[in-house]
């Protein structure tokens, strides 16, 4: 019963300076604001970065044989492929896979020379890994049944100063023996990821062609995956990268392939950890101030409640319920604030659209991630800290003498 009096108490002082309680209330609900919004935009970040890495050609793992990924020589082609082949239609994990032939060439048109990495791809295959087709500004994706046809990037085509139709020539050492090959392939499109390195140095032809050029007869260097749960390529604890790690081979997945993905990933988690520290830090003096300010217009009243009997522990109780009440009040506000600001940038994006970020370039709209945890631990925090922080004039009120209180009042 006692408890009950003590919080309409608590809400009717919280109510009594509304302009005071309001701009606090609104300091703290700004700060919960902000702190969800910032956890959805990493979130967002986050997918937005593996999906850019991972979908436009990278895959959500890959497997090599060894030392390949260091050297990539041409000699390196995957150890037993066909049977790994049939190994990996048998795994229900694997959603799509694709083989591909890699090596580091030279390409010449009339006008110009550049070094560039062939990678010879299966078309069909490839739809389901990479976004080359999509990727397309002009020309075909390997239509037809011309072996000779090519696919390079905007910026390589302005470099050799080629389009759609023309011809190049592609130099490149034979495996085994170091031979030089040439080949003339005809420029049949034209691709733009807005990542230079795809679009100044990789050139994409037919796998057969590849293979016939290079004299890899039927091998491939690399084996490319797509896993039906995205987050399989991100455990590289799971059973299925061991059981393709062997006889010369290594399966990895993408934050193996980009290291630096994954540290930015770390970091981002500790810069959430930073914000949270430093808006919590500011509104902590926000708190104390309003909380001293009420304490301070009410110190006759404080006075009179010592005097009649009140204990010291009911006035401390007291203060760390009208701490709940702003709190409360707070909360709700932050979650309002936050909701919307969410649900508007979760409808229109925000364009980082060509910002490169820890060696992977944005390549579509950047949108935050909302999730109802967010809407339930970072209030919790938001609570639990606004009461916590509380304790510290609770205990000043406790301390009051009645002769103290009322003598400060005057």
């Amino acid at each position: 019963m006692t408890l009950m009096i003590y919080c309409k108490l608590a809400w009717r002082n919280v109510l009594r300076n509304k302009r005071r309680t309001l701009i606090a209330g609104i300091a703290i609900g700004i700060g919960l604001a902000a702190l969800i919004y910032v956890d959805a935009l990493i979130l967002g970040m986050e997918d937005n970065m593996v999906k850019s890495a991972t979908s436009s050609f990278l895959g959500e793992g890959q497997i090599h044989r060894e030392g390949f990924r260091q050297t990539f020589e041409v000699d390196l082609t995957v150890n037993n492929l066909a049977e790994v082949v049939e190994s990996i239609k048998q795994e229900e994990v694997v959603e799509s896979f694709t083989l591909r032939t890699f090596c580091f060439g030279m390409i010449s048109s009339p006008a110009n020379v550049s070094s560039v990495s062939m990678v010879g791809v299966d078309p069909a295959n490839e739809r389901h890994l990479s976004q080359v087709d999509e990727a397309l500004v002009e020309g075909t994706y390997f239509e037809g049944d011309d072996d000779r046809q090519l696919l390079i990037g905007r910026k390589l085509a302005e470099l050799l100063e080629v389009g759609l139709g023309d011809r190049v020539v592609m130099t490149a050492a034979q495996a085994g023996t170091g031979d030089l090959a040439q080949e003339m392939f005809r420029v049949s499109g034209i691709y733009y990821f807005n990542v230079p390195q795809m679009d100044q140095y990789m050139a994409f032809v037919l796998i057969s062609k590849a293979r016939q050029m290079l004299a890899l007869g039927d091998e491939a260097h690399q084996i490319a995956l797509k896993f039906h749960d995205a987050y399989l390529g991100r455990d590289q604890d799971h059973p299925f990268w061991n059981r393709y790690s062997r006889n010369g081979n290594e399966a990895v997945g993408w934050t193996v392939l980009l290291p630096q993905l994954e540290a930015a990933f770390e970091l981002s988690g500790f810069s959430t950890l930073i914000v949270a520290i430093i808006l919590f830090g500011v509104v902590s003096l926000g708190i104390v101030n309003t909380l001293f300010m009420s304490l301070h217009e009410r110190m006759f009243e404080f006075g009179v409640m010592r005097a009649v009997g009140t204990r010291p522990v009911a006035m401390g109780q007291l203060v760390i319920l009208e701490a709940g009440a702003l709190a409360i009040l707070s909360v709700v506000l932050g979650m309002i604030l936050g909701f919307v600001t969410l649900y508007i940038s979760t409808r229109i994006g925000i364009d980082y659209t060509g910002i490169e970020f820890a060696g992977v370039t944005f390549r579509e709209l950047l949108y935050p991630v909302m999730e109802v945890r967010q809407f339930i631990v970072f209030p919790l925090w938001v609570f639990a800290f606004t009461v916590g922080i509380a304790f510290y004039p609770a205990i000043y009120a406790a301390r009051l003498t009645p002769a103290k209180a009322m003598r400060k009042s005057f």
